[in-house]
């Protein structure tokens, strides 16, 4: 199978060697310990693989599915999970307004007693580069992952989904706090700020999708870990794990309120602004009907006083102009213009 890469260590150090096609014999040595990380898997090949494992027939379906939840399954002899890591794109590219900002990487794992099998799918929504496999080995070396056997490994790879969920909602936080400041703004929101807000809002319901469930998936993990009685060293980092994962579904939760104000206060400024603009036009329409009342009334084909002379001119022209100033001067106060 291609875009296979892996690690072995036997009695706690890493060695040479790794195959694909030696996995199951290195998963039935009792001091090793192995992952397999596979990218864009060969459909048979994986089949093959976990019939030679005992891998659940449905899970391995579910690895390679298009569309998959965000879930857990335990079976008796391994367990499975799906989980989706989540990269931003920088602020600084030139993005359209509906352009998400999120790109989605997903994750498929078996994990066995003495090993873990990862499943990555291609990133189908214009990432550039895929999830940073390297990370969560590097991570595992630093926790001295060696004497705590496949938790670590499982631990690495959560702990690096779940930063990268903290990390995305940073990100939709401070480009919901740029919308807040920008309504406010002296000179008024910029074109476009309601279809900004609604791509916010996608990208956030998208978050959701993906955060909410890790708590069901760390939960089962750590649970599943205390049944079996594994390395008990590795509980607080289960627990922190978990705290984030709690920590995200909160804040995630939190933002779905605050883009969901700024989407109505953008909506009630509008509606203010044009009650504003209408009490204005309203006022220089009342200002303006004085001379045309006036100028009208002159203009009428009867007798009246004053008529085709110099006083009933001059006395129309400071009739409008007193009434036009009195009717300034009170909509000036009322702050109608």
């Amino acid at each position: 199978m291609k875009n296979v890469q892996g690690r072995v260590w036997r009695a706690g150090k890493p060695v040479d060697g790794f195959t694909f096609s030696g996995i199951s014999d290195c998963l039935a040595e009792e001091d090793a310990l192995v992952w397999a990380d596979i990218y864009d898997p060969d459909h048979e090949a994986l089949r093959e693989l976990a019939k030679e494992l005992g891998l659940n027939i449905w899970a391995v379906e579910d690895a390679v599915a298009p569309k998959e939840r965000t879930k857990t399954s335990v079976y008796q002899s391994h367990t499975f999970f799906t989980v989706y890591a989540i990269d931003t794109r920088k602020p600084d590219e030139d993005l359209a307004q509906d352009t998400s900002m999120l790109l989605k990487h997903r994750i498929s794992a078996f994990v066995l007693p003495r090993g873990l099998i990862t499943v990555r799918l291609p990133s189908v929504n214009g990432a550039a580069t895929e999830f940073d496999i390297g990370e969560v080995s590097r991570r595992f070396d630093d926790l001295g992952g060696q004497r705590y056997g496949v938790g670590a490994l499982v631990h690495g790879l959560l702990d690096v989904v779940v930063d990268g969920h903290f990390e995305a909602v940073e990100v939709l936080d401070d480009a919901i706090e740029s919308l807040e400041d920008e309504l406010f703004a002296d000179g008024g929101p910029r074109r476009g700020l309601q279809r900004r807000t609604f791509q916010l809002r996608k990208d956030l319901v998208e978050l959701r999708r993906v955060v909410l469930p890790m708590r069901e998936v760390v939960s089962t993990i750590q649970h599943r870990r205390l049944d079996s009685s594994t390395e008990p060293a590795l509980d607080p980092l289960y627990a922190d794990l978990y705290d984030h994962v709690l920590r995200a579904s909160e804040w995630t939760e939190s933002l779905r309120d605050m883009v969901t104000t700024v989407f109505e206060t953008n909506l009630s400024l509008q509606d203010a602004r044009l009650n504003t603009v209408m009490k204005k036009l309203s006022g220089w329409a009342a200002i303006i009907a004085v001379p045309t009342a006036i100028t009208g009334f002159y203009g009428q084909n009867v007798m009246y006083p004053g008529i085709n002379t110099v006083v009933g001119f001059i006395a129309s022209s400071i009739l409008i102009v007193v009434l036009v100033i009195l009717l300034y001067v009170m909509f000036k106060r009322r702050d109608w213009l």
